[in-house]
């Protein structure tokens, strides 16, 4: 053992990395040969592999804006960039099956929003999913997609530094974009993607301005299919051997027939920001509760009916006793599903006096499964049906179903 230390002490680092480089390099090699895939076995078998894509992605369009101040800002519109990387699933005993064989996957984003010294210089980071719309023999073909993830690098509202900016009050925001657009095979590998779509920036009133962005515009760009498995087969850039690029979707799909019921409890809170507290640090603790009832016609749709149960302490100037800060009111909705998530949209009305907020409110939020009787969820609340009351983070879980 003393004799290992006392060599182990006299070899240099350089040595220690260069064993250390040579018994990596020598086991990837003996790995990369049992790795290796016969293309004589698998030339004929249809979809075969391991299928991912490659997108970058042009946009611009216009601002829907509702503040005062930055209308010779946002006037010229908006640009942006964006780059993702995707999996197209296979399974047919998996989720996206029953979607068309949706896709998904994450991306980047960068965009020119305005004047950057008073907007900033959006980033964003997002996860996405893709919805196949029409029958995949057609070499045009509909599609719609949801992203959502973080926004960063945005300029803030300072009441010296930056008093202009009344739609953003924090360096960062929810990312949130709507696409509906189609993808046109130009090659074995290669698509022309294409849409209109919307995107929206907001931190749902946890800081104040909030007034967010809201942009809608066009998008252009290519999208570029590779089997994973092709360098298990033959890395050889000049090689015959090459399997197929992209998945070939099957016709048609089929969601699994539910008919459930189930009842739902559902907590959650938050923090928000007055509007003449901007630029300060004060902000208000808020608080939501439902009890619902929901119904899943299958694996994709669900309706939802219940009773709210809401507690604004952001009333508090107006309505100091605690008592006048709690609302109650009455919602149904819809639920779109998809694997172990769901888009959730609901609108509802207030029982009581609405302090102020206008009678009707909407939650829009994405639901994960975490089990089959619970569940996390992150929503957006709204007053005004368009203006963010509230963002929110909560769990729930289903003591009931049937």
């Amino acid at each position: 053992m003393n004799s290992i230390v006392l060599k182990l002490h006299n070899t240099s680092l350089a040595q220690i990395w260069l064993y250390l480089f040579v018994i990596f390099t020598s086991f990837s090699a003996v790995q990369a040969q049992r790795d290796t895939i016969s293309f004589e076995e698998v030339k004929d078998i249809k979809n075969y592999g391991r299928f991912r894509f490659m997108e970058v992605k042009g946009h611009t369009g216009y601002h829907l804006y509702t503040g005062e101040s930055l209308n010779n800002t946002v006037n010229d519109g908006y640009g942006a960039l964006e780059f993702r990387y995707g999996w197209q699933p296979k399974d047919p005993d998996k989720w996206p099956s029953r979607y068309g064989y949706a896709s998904y996957g994450f991306g980047y984003y960068s965009g020119f929003v305005g004047n950057p010294e008073i907007l900033g210089k959006p980033n964003a980071v997002f996860g996405f999913v893709n919805f196949p719309l029409s029958n995949p023999s057609r070499r045009n073909v509909l599609e719609i997609g949801l992203a959502f993830g973080l926004t960063y690098n945005l300029e803030p509202y300072d009441p010296e530094g930056n008093p202009e900016n009344d739609a953003i009050g924090s360096p960062l925001a929810a990312y949130f974009n709507l696409n509906f657009g189609a993808a046109y095979k130009m090659t074995r590998e290669l698509d022309l993607v294409y849409g209109i779509d919307f995107t929206h920036f907001s931190n749902g009133r946890i800081t104040t301005p909030n007034y967010g962005f809201n942009m809608y515009g066009l998008n252009l760009g290519l999208r570029y299919h590779y089997n994973a498995d092709q360098k298990r087969v033959n890395n050889d850039v000049y090689t015959n051997e090459i399997l197929q690029a992209r998945f070939h979707r099957p016709t048609g799909s089929k969601q699994i027939k539910l008919h459930e019921s189930s009842i739902e409890v559902y907590l959650a809170g938050g923090s928000v920001q007055n509007e003449v507290d901007k630029g300060t640090y004060k902000r208000y603790g808020v608080f939501s509760g439902a009890l619902d009832y929901r119904f899943k016609f299958n694996s994709m749709h669900a309706v939802v009916a219940g009773f709210d149960y809401f507690w604004d302490g952001s009333l508090e100037p107006e309505h100091p006793d605690t008592k006048d800060q709690m609302l109650t009111g009455l919602h149904v909705g819809y639920d779109f599903m998809f694997g172990k998530f769901a888009v959730r949209l609901h609108g509802g009305a207030y029982l009581t006096d609405d302090k102020g907020k206008t009678p009707n409110y909407l939650r829009v939020g994405f639901r994960y499964d975490i089990t089959d009787w619970f569940f996390a969820q992150i929503a957006l609340k709204t007053q005004k049906t368009s203006r963010a009351d509230w963002a929110e983070i909560g769990i729930g879980f289903r003591p009931f179903k049937w």
